[in-house]
Order: structure tokens, then sequence, then C-alpha cells
């Protein structure tokens, strides 16, 4: 792993160095030398850093889990890898699996279903699918910007309303504007609900954190537009920081309330696999000055350690830390009239797609 990371080279980045996965086949490397602090002089400036993205032609789009931790038994990703680059993103380890880093990889390298839609209209069709809610957003941003290009979340949309199929989106981004048309059509039929992820009130923190994510204040706005439009939302205050973003949660609730928002959520900070020594180094470049108070208190909600793994835990953290933050925000909730976070989407309405131009019979 390369120790020495330029700052500049990384500007507009989260991860602050290529952080590679010890459970799979990147090989460890590690560069030294007294040439290192002078580099520049000899090699010339470093390059920037460029987003590519490869097309990915899977067989299958809709992905089915048994987690007892998590309120839907299945998802669609439309990509692979995130551009908005949250250092925190639990998503990170999943790039390990393509022998690409957690690290600058993940919010480099992307990948691309361009076939998304047509995957799941296939699965809508087959006589032994019945119908259940299906949450985007849940692994990477289905609104990160290639989505401008691409159109693959507007085109699985699309489909949900022509299938009158319930769908959630969770996102960090305003973008999910441009499809405020389907999603209000959705909305009318009790078909969808959008969660925006809002973590601080600070622009610059935000930068720090979420470097290519929506400005707090675009996505507040969002908010309130998709509830004038009469769309459920959801403010999820996701993952809360420890001594970094924790200070926030009484205003983000009270601007999410003036804005009409009536739900709002919230997940502790979680570090899996390769986003925990990530998280570190990121400490340890933006807050060295409490870098140890934000891991010790992290590691005493998850019982000593970085990260609980176990189903049934994991998504809820414990001890006097959890319970102060669980504290704060049912009360911040109240004072604000903020009631809940459940939305029930109608599963009746299904009606499977015709693939061949045949009309169904019922």
């Amino acid at each position: 792993m390369e120790r020495h990371t330029r700052r500049d080279q990384n500007k507009g980045r989260g991860a602050q160095s290529s952080s590679v996965s010890r459970r799979f086949n990147l090989p460890d490397r590690m560069q030294d030398g007294d040439w290192l602090d002078d580099r520049a002089l000899v090699d010339g400036p470093a390059d920037k850093l460029r987003t590519s993205v490869v097309e990915e032609h899977p067989r299958t789009i809709l992905s089915f889990n048994r987690s007892p931790d998590i309120p839907f038994d299945r998802s669609i990703n439309a990509y692979r890898g995130c551009e908005h680059g949250c250092i925190y993103c639990y998503a990170r380890p999943t790039h390990a699996y393509h022998d690409l880093s957690p690290g600058l990889d993940f919010e480099t390298k992307l990948f691309a279903k361009p076939q998304a839609a047509t995957l799941l209209q296939e699965t809508f069709a087959r006589p032994n699918y019945r119908p259940a809610p299906i949450a985007m957003g849940t692994n990477t941003d289905p609104y990160q910007p290639i989505e401008a290009g691409y159109g693959i979340t507007r085109q699985i949309l699309e489909l949900c309303l022509d299938c009158r199929h319930p769908v959630t989106i969770t996102t960090k981004s305003d973008r999910v504007l441009r499809d405020a048309d389907l999603l209000a059509e959705l909305a009318k039929r009790r078909l969808t609900a959008v969660s925006l992820s809002v973590t601080s009130l600070d622009p610059h923190l935000s930068r720090l954190l979420e470097p290519r994510a929506a400005s707090p204040a675009k996505r507040l706005n969002a908010l309130e537009e998709l509830v004038r439009l009469g769309i459920p939302c959801n403010i999820s205050i996701a993952p809360v920081i420890p001594a970094i973003t924790d200070h926030f949660m009484e205003a983000l609730l009270d601007e999410a309330s003036k804005r009409g928002v009536r739900s709002a959520s919230w997940i502790a900070l979680r570090l899996p696999h390769e986003v925990a020594p990530l998280f570190r180094e990121w400490l340890g470049v933006h807050f060295p000055d409490r870098a140890t108070k934000v891991m010790g208190i992290v590691q005493s909600m998850r019982g000593g350690r970085d990260n609980d793994p176990d189903f049934f835990t994991r998504m809820k953290p414990h001890g006097v830390w959890a319970d102060l933050i669980r504290t704060r925000f049912r009360t911040a909730c109240l004072r604000s009239g903020i009631t809940g976070c459940d939305f029930p989407l109608d599963c009746t309405q299904f009606r499977p797609p015709s693939l061949h131009g045949q009309l169904t019979l019922f």
C-alpha cells in the first residue's frame, strides 16, 4: 500500500489513499526512500485522478437478502462504486471483490449496468414473482453524477410506474428532483418514498466527508420540493459520527421540519472491513486533534471493536454514547413535530409486464 499521499493529487476525493484489501488478491506495496519528499521535482506534478466507468452486463439485477437488520428483502444497485466519495461508506469493501481498492478505486473506477431495467422487466414477468418494495441506494447512490448520462435509475422508475411496483430511494443528491415527475406519479399510488441522507449543516465539513455529494443546503431544499409534490420523504441522519457530526442532529431535524418533513431516522457510524483503516487515515489528516476520541466513542458503541458485524446487533449500537444519541434524537423529533419513519407501500396494484406484446388476461 502506498503510504505517502499527496493531498493536492487527491483533492475532491474522500479516501486519502488506495487502501489495499488483505482479504483478496490485491498486491500490497509500499513506496519509500528520500526521493518521496521531492518526487514532484523528479517526476513532475502527479496526475489528477480521473473517474472511469466500465459497463457491466450481469444476468440478474434484483438482489435478495434475509437479513434481520434491514426493513427490505430486495434491492437494486444500478452502479458499483460511487463518485460521491463518502469516506465512511460501508459499501467500499465491495470493490475488493473485483480486486480493486476500497479506497480511491471505489470512487474513481465505477461500474454501470445499462441493462438494469430490461433485466428487472424480465424478473417482473416471471410467473412466480411476488412483489415487495425494491430498495434503491442501499449500496451505492442511484443519483451519483454518472446517472446524468446513463439514466438507469430513471428507466427503473419508469418500469416500476408502468408495472405499479413499489420502490424506495435513498440518496445524498438533489439530482433526485430530475425524476420528480415519476416519483410524484408513484406517490399518488402509494408506490414510493424517498430518503435523503444529510450528515451536517457545514458545507466545508460535508466537502471533507462527502466531497462530490450535493451540499447540505441542496439536499434540504430537495426535501422541501419533494414534500411540496406530495412525495413521502424521510431525512436520514446517517451516519452520525461522534465528535464530528453528532452536534448537528437537533438543527438538522429542525431544518427538515421547517420544510414539511415528518419522518426521520439515524444510523450510527459503521466501519466494516477496509472502511475502518480508511476512516482512521481520514481522521489523521483532517481531525488529528480528536482522532483518538472519535475512535474511542465508536468502539464504546461497538463492544470495544471498530465494527460489530453480527446480525441483530450490527445496526443497534449500545452503551452510554449510543443511549445519549438515541435520547437526543427522540427528544429533537418530538420538539420538531417529526412523528416517525414508516411509509407503508401498496403491493396489490402490481401488474406483470408483457415481454412479447401480448396482453395479460387479468
